[in-house]
């Protein structure tokens, strides 16, 4: 049994590493983080320039289920640290949180650094002990953790370690998924790292490409395999990104790796029916060219206009006929954006290579945390809910291993 104060290593300095080292320093362990980058949170950071959203005000049931797959597995952690107690934890560093209108939880400053500033402080207070450009090089043979540090090669014994190094998308920001082979060699079960929230790429015609790269497709609603999301998207250079992409990003990831394409509809005009449409586009055209006439009849903008025409033969389509093209636009999908620049990465160890705590079947006494884990979620809060969830059900395991009491 460990000494009154173990020593527990955390392996990553995102936001489920440093949640897991101050819990651990919480519960009476001497905590040492790990970083591959010169400074924490990089990724948190950056996604703080878009209002950092936290976590989401939807009930349970309805919040678990955006987990998909590994929601059971899940559930038990978003329980003991639901979105309630993220609020509450970000509120106690001074960055109080308010719920926007859909639901989603920000800070009041709308931004990171505030909250990452005050957090880096408290750990501090803890005793919490950083490590910058420390890349992880698996175990020695003495069954010590192997870094590459700043002045050569570090072996750094203890009684506990929490791996938190994240998927691989953004590798620049700090996770670049080289840890997937050393814990594959470790006899772990990791699934291969893939997109997800990312983009897709689609062979648009050269006017598009052109003309319309860069704009909103606002107000819109995109369909695949019976599952419909309303939000927004943006045109780009080489396909199609965005809320209402990204929702729908693991269906789509997942055809496309079995079919070779996926095919979604997009819907243009979605607050109005078939039948409303239609009766709006069988008035009388006149001498108006195609583009003018449906503008003042459905007020399409032109990245939606232009999305409609890549088909060229819609304009000789009869109101009712045109009316079903609008509500669904058949949009040909070949493959996913580099996982370098998607949102976050699905895959990672399997659930069913951790036990209840996330601890490695193969490896006691090591725990894994946050994207490293074969789970994934839309935007919308559920990102960060998970990482702050898992961070911390791997952190009291980790306590309960060593024989501490969890606080």
């Amino acid at each position: 049994m460990p000494a009154a104060e173990p020593i527990v290593a955390v392996v990553g300095a995102g936001p489920a590493g440093l949640f897991a080292a101050e819990t651990l320093a919480r519960g009476g362990a001497r905590v040492v983080v790990f970083d591959r980058m010169p400074a924490p949170l990089r990724k948190f950071l950056l996604a703080g320039r878009g209002g950092l959203n936290l976590t989401h005000s939807e009930p349970a049931a309805a919040f678990d289920a955006r987990y998909g797959a590994a929601s059971a597995a899940l559930r038990p952690a978003l329980a003991a640290f639901a979105p309630a107690a993220l609020r509450e934890w970000a509120d106690g560093l001074g960055a109080e949180t308010f719920v926007g209108s859909s639901g989603r939880v920000f800070p009041r400053a709308m931004k990171a650094s505030p909250l990452a500033r005050a957090w880096l402080k408290r750990l501090g207070d803890l005793g919490v002990e950083l490590r910058a450009r420390h890349v992880w090089r698996g175990w020695s043979a003495q069954g010590a953790l192997a870094f590459d540090g700043p002045d050569g090669q570090v072996a750094f014994s203890c009684d506990a370690a929490i791996l938190a190094l994240g998927g691989a998308s953004w590798p620049k920001l700090g996770a670049d998924g080289a840890w997937v082979e050393t814990l594959r060699a470790a006899g772990a079960a990791v699934a291969p790292l893939v997109p997800s929230n990312c983009g897709f790429h689609a062979d648009w015609s050269a006017h598009l490409r052109a003309r319309h790269a860069g704009e909103p497709l606002k107000r819109i609603a995109l369909e695949f395999e019976g599952r419909r999301v309303r939000g927004e998207a943006m045109l780009t250079q080489t396909g199609i990104e965005g809320g209402a992409v990204y929702a729908l990003s693991g269906p789509l990831r997942d055809a496309i790796a079995r079919d070779g394409h996926a095919s979604p509809t997009i819907d243009l005009a979605p607050d109005l029916s078939r039948t409303e449409l239609a009766a709006r586009l069988d008035r009388p055209r006149g001498s108006k060219s195609f583009s003018t006439w449906l503008k003042r009849a459905v007020a399409f903008a032109p990245a939606a206009l232009a999305l409609l025409r890549e088909d060229p033969d819609v304009t000789a389509l009869a109101p009712a006929a045109l009316a079903a093209r609008i509500k669904a636009v058949p949009v040909r999908l070949t493959a996913t954006a580099g996982i370098e620049r998607a949102i976050s990465s699905a895959g990672g160890v399997t659930l069913d290579a951790v036990d209840a705590n996330f601890m490695l079947r193969a490896r006691p006494g090591t725990f894994v945390a946050g994207e490293m884990l074969d789970w994934e979620a839309p935007t919308g809060g559920y990102l960060l809910q998970g990482c702050f969830s898992t961070a911390r059900a791997a952190a009291r395991g980790a306590l309960a291993f060593l024989g501490s009491p969890a606080r």
